[in-house]
């Protein structure tokens, strides 16, 4: 059978071959068959089929039908490692297949190889510290800057520097991830702490931020000098500078050649006629007062320096010029004393980078409240703090000061009530009524105990509200005999200030410039009703720190007694601990994330039931605390 009859009978079984075909055929199995029609073709006649032949299924003759898809041609993924130098492109594989590795055996946390593996792929996994496979200046910049950690108080074993020279592509690229981590390790360290303050007290709650990875190596690839840029995740506190200072100036002197003060007579202050000896000026040197070489006269300034010297040694505080004071004079610098400037440096790095322009310093092994405004102090208070032999310390914290509250309402808390006040009700049922406490039993047989304002409250006229887990503020005092002590360690947490008047006098002026507040504004507003004065929020911080040693304004370093026991816990953790910091949401506390550290224990439960009983179940306004 020829002719058009027979074309169209071959042209329908080809189409009942092709639908009948499986379904999902792809693209490149409909490539393979080139007698498969497209639209340009459907229009010729087909092609004659030989006879004895069996018909292709490649023929569409159906304008109706849909069209075959076009052939795809797959296209090879651009190579993200084709534009560096080939001999960063070696080290650059190695690089990939290090961080792909597990264990990971170089990043301390998950948290801190996610950083640096989404660093390394943005930049196609060039190595950061080589440049066609040589030591760049970036690298050698920040080699320098970590050697010379022990000037931060820090220990330059804890960031390991490779040495790029000769090395072989894979020791590159691990030379090169392992500068990265030390980098990252020192960056955290300077800025934070070696560990989290948890390890040493749970009396604690302070920012202690760590750097972001990410943040750290944007600004190593930007920097003009990468060493300079590590120097800014110190701490920018002036205090913190000086100590840095005082630090290098005791270990020189320490390693340097000494001038020691003779031995002589016993020199003792005489205001009449002051005792005029040849040691004079080198004593004065010593001790870092100034004055002129030809003066040699004890003079009443001079002897008070030996006393403080003195105080701080740990000899009796004479003001005279012993053989035991000249011994200790010419003594090399202890390392007690280094130890001491270093746990101190520690400290400043778990508070706020920015303190505030207008905030509060509270020293405690100094017994002093400083207020500064713009970076220069106001005014300064003598306070009294926690008693710790009743486990009573001060914590360290900062916060913001909400509130001054006038004619404050004293609610006895319970762990007074119970350890204290409840053996004395057993002993005289009156006791607390001769005190002016009023005693209420609640419907369950709980006692409460409270005392209205007043002169004779133990809270006094005024109370300074900055809330905190602690439940601790700081408040006048009818004891004021306490303050001419020189150890003021008494209260049961809360801080006792001197002249409270003059504090919220000077506070009011900071926050509230425009209202002009004195004094005598202040004291008129004492009687019998409670008062709350707000204060613009965040106008004010208060910061209390432990600065058991601290460089003083003549450039001279003062050491306090360690009141708590700090120093000793800190200096033996700055020795033997190191941990990652990973800060908790919502400002709490610090906890550990790695490095074997373990999760300390929650902080303590909020403080709405103290609140209700420190307000005597009113609403309460701004949080305080309940401690006194």
């Amino acid at each position: 059978m020829s002719g058009p009859r027979c074309d169209r009978m071959l042209a329908g079984t080809a189409l009942a071959l092709l639908l009948a075909a499986p379904f999902g055929v792809s693209a490149q199995e409909a490539a393979k068959s080139p007698a498969i029609a497209s639209p340009a073709t459907e229009a010729s006649p087909p092609p004659a089929i030989p006879a004895g032949e069996p018909p292709t299924a490649s023929i569409n003759t159906d304008p109706a039908a849909p069209a075959a898809p076009a052939a795809v041609t797959e296209t090879a993924a651009p190579d993200p490692l084709a534009s560096l130098d080939p001999a960063d492109r070696v080290v650059a594989e190695r690089i990939r297949d290090l961080l792909a590795a597990t264990p990971d055996k170089i990043f301390a946390s998950k948290n801190e190889k996610a950083a640096v593996e989404k660093f390394y792929q943005e930049r196609n996994l060039a190595p950061l510290w080589l440049g066609k496979g040589i030591e760049n200046a970036r690298a050698k910049a920040v080699i320098a800057r970590l050697k010379e950690a022990e000037a931060d108080g820090l220990d330059a074993s804890d960031y390991r520097t490779p040495d790029f020279v000769g090395l072989a592509p894979d020791a590159l690229a691990e030379a090169d991830l392992k500068l990265t981590q030390a980098v990252l390790t020192f960056a955290r360290h300077l800025q934070a702490g070696r560990f989290p303050y948890a390890r040493l007290s749970h009396n604690i709650q302070l920012p202690q931020t760590p750097p972001e990875p990410a943040a750290i190596l944007a600004r190593m690839v930007d920097a003009g000098d990468a060493g300079k840029v590590l120097d800014e995740f110190a701490p920018p506190h002036a205090a913190y500078q000086k100590l840095k200072a005082k630090l290098a100036e005791m270990r020189a002197k320490s390693s340097g050649p000494r001038v020691e003060i003779a031995d002589g007579p016993l020199l003792k202050l005489n205001p009449k006629a002051p005792v005029q000896d040849a040691r004079v000026p080198l004593l004065r040197e010593k001790l870092g007062l100034s004055g002129e070489a030809s003066d040699l006269a004890y003079d009443a300034a001079l002897a008070a320096a030996v006393r403080k010297f003195q105080q701080a040694n740990e000899l009796p505080a004479t003001g005279s010029l012993d053989a035991r004071t000249v011994k200790a004079l010419n003594a090399p610098v202890k390392d007690r004393q280094i130890d001491l400037v270093i746990a101190n440096m520690e400290r400043w790095r778990w508070y706020p980078r920015d303190l505030g322009a207008d905030h509060v310093i509270v020293n405690q092994p100094d017994f002093m409240l400083k207020v500064i405004h713009n970076g220069s102090q106001v005014w300064t208070t003598k306070i009294v703090i926690g008693d710790p032999a009743a486990n009573k310390q001060t914590p360290l914290l900062s916060e913001t000061m909400k509130s001054i509250t006038v004619n404050p309402t004293w609610n006895v808390p319970p762990s007074i009530i119970y350890n204290d006040y409840m053996p004395a009700l057993a002993r005289d049922p009156t006791v607390l009524a001769r005190m002016g406490l009023i005693v209420s039993y609640g419907p369950d047989g709980s006692l409460h105990v409270s005392q209205p304002p007043g002169g004779a409250s133990v809270l006094g006229r005024l109370r300074f509200n900055f809330p905190n887990r602690f439940l601790v503020y700081q408040h006048d005092t009818n004891e004021k005999f306490m303050f001419a002590h020189q150890v003021r360690a008494y209260s049961h947490g809360c801080m006792r200030v001197q002249d409270p008047a003059k504090y919220a006098d000077v506070l009011l002026n900071l926050a509230r410039p425009s209202e002009h507040w004195t004094v005598e504004r202040v004291t008129r507003m004492f009687g019998a009703g409670e008062q709350d004065i707000q204060l613009p929020p965040a106008a004010i911080w208060v910061h209390v720190t432990y600065q058991s040693a601290f460089v003083d304004d003549a450039g001279k370093l003062q050491t306090r007694r360690d009141v708590y026991n700090i120093d000793d816990r800190l200096i033996a953790a700055v020795k033997s601990e190191r941990a990652i910091i990973e800060p908790a949401p919502n400002g709490k506390p610090a906890e550990v994330a790695s490095t074997g550290g373990r999760r300390r224990a929650a902080p303590p439960p909020a403080m709405s039931f103290f609140q209700s009983l420190f307000f005597g179940g009113r609403p309460p306004r701004p949080s305080h605390g309940i401690y006194r």
